[in-house]
């Protein structure tokens, strides 16, 4: 799922190409994709763009007397920049918007469709959008810990809940854990004043590393390839690889459908955590450290 520094860069990117343009037409390939009816669809066409806004992991595009497109890119949907009045060809295709100099494509791979379009009018259509997590570039740490601290969860679990935290997800969660060396399953009750410190440092410059790099790249080119798993991440999508710190193999727990990616050596004191199936399925035999892990792998 796009997070902030990918919302950021896509904000980048539209904004030479589409404020101070009116938006001509929306075309539809999948009707499941607008989740409005009021206003119609049809209320936003001829409207011209006056400023982009990111709430949370959507992205808001602001169009003349205070009407407001919402498009949540979810899991597997992105944005495309393409010829004005590109045809809309294949199941991935959702939407086009329309503008003279170019139309905004909008695409979803696989077979859930989760992606969403809603057309509101106001600040009050627009904050009902908000879950109401805080900004990290605008708090103080005094702040940022008592809201994650609101309740006893996870770090993992606290950095990507969007009640607590804007824009944080599976993948710059990891980022952030491995930076300020911490574990993903330490509870947010249990961390001493240095570690709300680490974390806090981490949280900005983490993001702010990534949003730079990003918008960067999005200044010369549209980001036509936004992706959870970046060559130059430290643990995310890095399983079995040598972590950058330590050297040490990034190891991954998983739950559901998703995972997370830490270093045992700089994050949990050398403790493997235990894989919810794979624990349950070796019982006992679960290695514990990484000396026993590495002992298991030679059996």
């Amino acid at each position: 799922m796009p997070e902030l520094p990918d919302i950021a860069a896509y904000i980048t990117a539209l904004e030479k190409r589409i404020i101070g343009r009116p938006l001509q037409r929306i075309r539809l390939a999948s009707p499941f994709l607008l989740r409005t009816v009021q206003p119609p669809l049809a209320a936003a066409e001829g409207r011209t763009v006056e400023k982009l806004r990111r709430i949370g992991k959507r992205i808001a595009i602001g169009l003349e007397e205070d009407l407001w497109v919402v498009l949540h890119l979810m899991i597997a949907g992105r944005l495309h920049w393409r010829d004005a009045g590109v045809k809309l060809a294949g199941r991935q295709n959702l939407a086009a918007f329309d503008f003279p100099e170019g139309s905004l494509v909008l695409t979803e791979a696989g077979s859930k469709k989760r992606a969403s379009l809603h057309v509101v009018s106001g600040e009050e259509g627009l904050q009902a959008f908000d879950a109401g997590g805080i900004e990290v570039f605008t708090s103080d740490l005094e702040k940022f810990r008592a809201v994650l601290t609101a309740e006893n969860h996870t770090l993992k679990r606290a950095l990507t809940d969007p009640r607590l935290l804007s824009g944080v997800g599976n993948a710059y969660s990891d980022e952030i854990l491995h930076a300020a060396q911490l574990s993903p399953i330490s509870l947010t009750s249990k961390l001493a004043e240095d570690d709300w410190e680490r974390l806090f440092a981490a949280t900005k410059h983490t993001l702010r590393l990534w949003i730079d790099r990003l918008q960067a790249e999005a200044e010369s080119a549209f980001p036509e390839k936004v992706t959870a798993f970046r060559k130059d991440m430290a643990v995310h999508g890095r399983y079995g690889q040598p972590c950058p710190r330590c050297g040490d193999k990034v190891l991954r727990i998983r739950y559901a459908d998703k995972e997370t990616n830490y270093c045992a050596r700089c994050q949990t004191g050398g403790k493997v955590l235990a894989d919810r199936s794979l624990s349950r399925l070796l019982g006992a035999d679960w290695p514990r450290t990484l000396e026993e892990l590495e002992a298991l792998k030679r059996r």
